[in-house]
């Protein structure tokens, strides 16, 4: 772990800039393009020449893709530098003007006054005590993988001409063509799902034998399967199977639902003794077809390094925080980046590269994505007689995070406002 400030105008012994050993990273990789044999091929390239082709291209499954362009939560600005380039001062593309103190102190009165029963005046009035930069270094591994499986869907066969072994070969699940259907790399999720050439097959319906009705289980329930007796009645519930109503004072009228005879129709099957089969919905025959159904998505590892200062910041605070992307680099299968001078970061993204998320057995990897990012942070201790608080300022966007102790709270925890403050 390494515990020098990170974009600090401290000089080595022999004089160089310690912020100047940066212009010495390469950004490996575009996004939005391929580097193929000394050539750069763009995206919309390379899917043209897919659509062209039989199965889904090498440059696909293979190739130095990146579409679309990483999506770290605005957290990389990619450094364009080289090996090879003379050492000069520090480079304006990705280092920060040093935070002042106004500058601090209207971060934090901008983030306290966004917050619900949180006073200014510590923001305002409160000594700045100290101020360090502390080193962040965000690595990520995305992995994007098509997965597919068949699954058999059944329905009530109605006729028709069926798409079967007769018409040719059933098609192999890798064998099919979803060029269609594939999505931009790395996105989170996707999913289709596409019928099996010559996988359907009728069979006969099980819950009814093949006979399209089934025996009622109102009427016939006390019968043998297979068996059944047609204009079975019901006691009428109306008049309880005496064919009259009685009245309170003593006459008696013919029951209206039965005209008398006590006894009706059966209300499931109307005496018939059959119900229609609910699962072939009375065709007697079920027709069976093979669906593949194919996700894509992004399996993500992701790994953050931070000294002692900063080690209190939440992991999602600094994947989200926008840094200076020191390594984007995209194949089949990443491995890890090589910096010249660094061991530390050639060790960090062989840790980075170690940590891959499993793919499942029913995958196939189409492409990996690794990036480095270095993200500055500035904390800042405040004092006031012999009390004191820290917070961060992380980022190029200035994020200010304060972990839990601000000394101008009011609400105590008894009003709502901290419901809100958990969003």
């Amino acid at each position: 772990m390494m515990e020098e400030p990170l974009l600090s105008e401290i000089r080595s012994e022999n004089g160089e800039k310690e912020t100047d050993k940066w212009r010495s990273y390469q950004s490996l990789g575009r996004p939005g393009t391929a580097s193929l044999a000394g050539t750069e091929v763009s995206v919309d390239e390379i899917r043209s020449a897919a659509a062209a082709s039989d199965r889904y291209p090498p440059s696909i499954h293979a190739a130095l893709l990146s579409s679309p362009e990483p999506d770290l939560g605005e957290q990389s600005i990619v450094y364009q530098g080289g090996y090879g380039e003379e050492i000069g001062g520090p480079s304006s593309e990705f280092l920060r003007p040093i935070l002042d103190e106004v500058e601090i102190r209207e971060l934090l009165i901008d983030h306290v006054g966004h917050r619900c029963c949180w006073g200014s005046r510590p923001a305002r009035t409160w000594k700045i005590h100290a101020i360090e930069d502390c080193n962040v270094y965000v690595g990520t591994l995305d992995t994007f993988i098509e997965e597919r499986e068949i699954i058999r869907q059944t329905e009530p066969h109605r006729g028709g001409n069926l798409d079967g072994k007769d018409k040719g070969p059933e098609v192999g699940l890798w064998e099919l063509d979803l060029r269609s259907q594939f999505p931009v790399l790395f996105v989170p999720y996707k999913e289709t799902r596409a019928n099996v050439p010559h996988s359907e097959t009728t069979e006969k319906c099980a819950g009814c034998d093949g006979r399209g009705d089934r025996v009622c289980p109102a009427c016939n329930a006390d019968q043998e399967p297979g068996f059944y007796k047609e204009n079975q009645m019901a006691p009428c519930p109306g008049c309880y199977g005496r064919g009259l109503i009685a009245h309170r004072d003593g006459s008696d009228s013919i029951c209206a639902k039965c005209n008398g005879k006590g006894n009706i129709p059966c209300a499931t099957c109307g005496s018939r003794g059959l119900i229609q089969c609910t699962t072939c919905l009375g065709s007697g025959s079920l027709l069976s077809r093979g669906i593949a159904v194919v996700k894509w998505k992004t399996l993500s590892t992701r790994k953050v390094s931070a000294t002692s200062g900063a080690a209190s910041v939440p992991e999602e605070v600094f994947h989200r925080a926008k840094g200076v992307q020191l390594c984007n680099t995209q194949a089949h299968q990443c491995t890890p980046a090589f910096f010249a001078d660094s061991f530390f970061l050639n060790k960090f993204s062989s840790e980075v590269i170690s940590e891959r998320a499993s793919v499942p057995p029913t995958a196939r990897v189409i492409c990996e994505r690794h990036t480095i990012s270095v993200v500055p942070v500035t904390r800042v201790t405040m004092t006031h007689r012999k009390r004191a608080f820290s917070f961060y300022i992380i980022g190029y966007s200035r994020e200010v995070y304060l972990k839990d102790y601000y000394p101008a709270r009011f609400c105590w925890g008894l009003c709502p406002c901290l419901e809100w403050l958990k969003l």
